[in-house]
């Protein structure tokens, strides 16, 4: 649990949510993180101890630490699993199978609904991290960068202020990246690439409308270098996805990806904003079993 998530709204939510779940049969150990990547440190440690059932407790931030405390471990053991209460900002992965938030969490959680989900893992100059939502580079990854560092506290707001500040900057650049099939790297200067595992982000952008979290693949998007008034007036499609349809937008379905950058560049990574020099993204069919 990220007692911080939502602006402290998770600790003053679980006890109500804890005391349905427990009505319903379900045990939970409730373990507090104090400092950003606690909770990978807690669910390493707790995977080898033989704990097999986790919840998320926050927002997409948590999930993406509990994530990378169950791999590269989970590999060579039994599949874990991960459900959600998600009581903190963002929670865009369960915006793929419903819009109830909360009470559709437990509700799944209660039912033990679950199904398998791919585990997406990232290869960078210093290291290996893994994720379940996107990963982003250029204009949205500008956005989470802004709104992580200036207004985490906003909630939705933040990402509309973010938008429209880095609107105002406004950066097309190239992104160095060779999908599966391709004969070389592309080059060419966008507005931005993500590379998806489920469809929203952001809370409420559908970044990736034909994304499928178990179906083995990469959902990569590319939007070329629109200009400024170009995206303002395109901008709604990125709630509805229909900005896949325009012109200079390119998405494909793919097992693996490489990249051929020359120095770190920002990313956001499941709601977090990191800065890595990334290497090579493959994917981990069916990995993780999660109760959505």
């Amino acid at each position: 649990m990220n007692p911080a998530a939502g602006g402290g709204r998770s600790r003053k939510l679980l006890g109500p949510a804890l005391a349905r779940l427990k009505s319903g049969g379900v045990e939970v150990k409730v373990a507090e993180t104090r400092a950003p990547g606690e909770a990978t440190e807690i669910a390493r440690a707790a995977y080898g101890r033989g704990i097999r059932n986790f919840i998320a407790v926050g927002g997409d931030g948590t999930s993406y630490e509990i994530v990378n405390g169950l791999y590269p471990e989970a590999l060579d053991g039994e599949r874990p699993t991960l459900g959600f209460l998600p009581l903190g900002t963002g929670n865009s992965f369960l915006r793929d199978f419903s819009q109830q938030g909360v009470e559709y969490a437990i509700e799944s959680l209660l039912a033990h609904r679950g199904r398998a989900c791919d585990v997406m893992r990232l290869r960078h100059r210093d290291g290996v991290i893994y994720y379940i939502n996107l990963l982003s580079m250029g204009f949205t990854a500008d956005v989470a960068t802004l709104r992580a560092r200036r207004f985490s506290a906003w909630g939705e707001l933040g990402y509309v202020t973010a938008i429209f500040l880095t609107l105002s900057r406004f950066r097309r650049r190239p992104f160095p990246a060779r999908v599966e099939g391709a004969e070389g790297f592309d080059f060419r200067p966008c507005l931005f690439l993500t590379f998806n595992n489920s469809k929203f982000t952001g809370g409420t952008m559908m970044i990736a409308p034909k994304a499928e979290i178990n179906d083995g693949l990469v959902e990569y998007v590319r939007w070329g270098p629109i200009g400024r008034l170009g995206l303002i007036r395109n901008l709604p499609g990125l709630y509805d996805g229909t900005h896949i349809e325009h012109p200079l937008a390119d998405r494909q379905a793919v097992r693996r990806v490489e990249f051929n950058l020359d120095a770190p560049v920002d990313v956001m990574v499941d709601g977090e904003v990191l800065t890595l020099h990334c290497e090579e993204l493959d994917v981990l069919p069916g990995a993780l079993n999660v109760v959505a």
